[in-house]
């Protein structure tokens, strides 16, 4: 098995699975009113200073982007300029033009190859960015704004944009959505990738907070909020992705929504994973440090157990892997487990609209989860 594709309902509050510091200074205000030469300088006395803030967020508003509704700053930087190509290996390279997509199963067995396509207007707002209509230009990745804020919320420095140390095999990626406030200052629900080669050691990171990842799209900001979310009893939404290995290159490509590629992480970033994986894992994980002793009171999905179904739980859909030949199969098995039940559970099922699916989640620290 080589990757995998499936859909996750994004009612969270912890992890799923699958430096830019800022500074400013203001200089002298100018008008935007070019033929009056009298206000293209301005003083102002100090019993004006609320009329001056007020001028001056007045002119930032014409100069600088509307904010995102998720408070992030969206910048759109050269593609091949991203941190990828910081690396000896893609040094004055460009990204990888599209591979072909893995084929799919039509309901008469037949295979078919689904070419990659643009995406369609349904596809668009998926990240409150997108929100007002904004893009970065042909040629140019957007990418979330890194803040002195953002590294002064972190338990360390050193290891800002990585996952703890933990007993995993050598070789992983993952992606899907997250709430981290530690990383992102918010309780947003967020669109990750996440990348190591050394078991979390001292190689990879999140989204693009390293070299690693080369990101191909100018709509999808990676660390960018998602919308819209589901709710407990209400609206359910979520979301396709898929990871499979390129036939021609080796690189594992990511795909987001209804045939809309990300990018892809290099094949030479891995030791394992550059021939194939050996173990395909979906779910949701936690953080979970026992402040006072007592387990977190972190939830994970929705905060309910997988047993309320529909509407309530979460759940992840139609769970499929890409094979040796690169053909986009059902799951030949799935084994469900959970390492704290009385804290977070899951149920797996079949059925002939969703393929396989589980539901899972929890709230957390509670009587049965001391």
């Amino acid at each position: 098995m080589a990757s995998c594709s499936r859909k996750t309902s994004p009612i969270i509050h912890a992890f799923v699975i699958f430096l830019l510091v800022c500074s400013s200074s203001i200089s002298p205000v100018y008008s935007s009113e070019p033929h009056n030469l009298h206000a293209r300088n301005r003083t102002f006395r100090p019993d004006k200073e609320p009329q001056k803030l007020k001028f001056i967020r007045q002119r930032l508003n014409k100069i600088n982007k509307p904010a995102s509704p998720d408070g992030d700053t969206i910048d759109c930087v050269l593609s091949h300029h991203q941190p990828a190509f910081d690396l000896p290996q893609l040094k004055g390279q460009r990204p990888l033009d599209p591979p072909e997509r893995p084929r799919v199963y039509e309901r008469d067995g037949v295979m078919i190859t689904v070419e990659v396509e643009e995406e369609e207007e349904g596809e668009e707002h998926v990240q409150l960015w997108r929100i007002s209509g904004e893009t970065c230009p042909e040629g140019t990745i957007p990418i979330r704004r890194t803040t002195e804020q953002d590294l002064l919320r972190a338990s360390s420095v050193r290891r800002f944009g990585r996952k703890p140390r933990r007993r995993v095999r050598r070789d992983s990626t993952s992606n899907g959505h997250e709430v981290s406030p530690e990383l992102y200052g918010d309780n947003f629900p967020r669109f990750f990738t996440y990348w190591t080669n050394d078991a979390y050691e001292a190689t990879g990171c999140y989204n693009l907070m390293c070299s690693g990842f080369v990101q191909t799209n100018n709509r999808i900001a990676i660390g960018a909020a998602i919308s819209p979310i589901s709710s407990y009893h209400g609206g359910q939404f979520d979301i396709t992705l898929l990871i499979w290995k390129d036939p021609k290159h080796g690189n594992w490509w990511l795909e987001f929504g209804s045939g809309i590629l990300v990018g892809y992480w290099p094949s030479f970033l891995f030791t394992h994973l550059r021939d194939h994986a050996t173990m395909v894992q979906f779910g949701g994980e936690i953080v979970n440090t026992r402040p006072g002793g007592s387990h977190t009171s972190t939830a994970m999905g929705s905060g309910h157990f997988a047993g309320e179904g529909f509407g309530k739980a979460s759940y992840f859909r139609n769970l499929e892997v890409v094979d040796w030949d690169n053909n986009l199969i059902p799951l030949p098995n799935l084994r469900v487990l959970a390492d704290h039940p009385n804290c977070y559970d899951i149920r797996g099922g079949v059925n002939g609209v969703w393929g396989h699916y589980f539901y899972y989640g929890g709230p957390g620290r509670s009587v049965r989860c001391p």
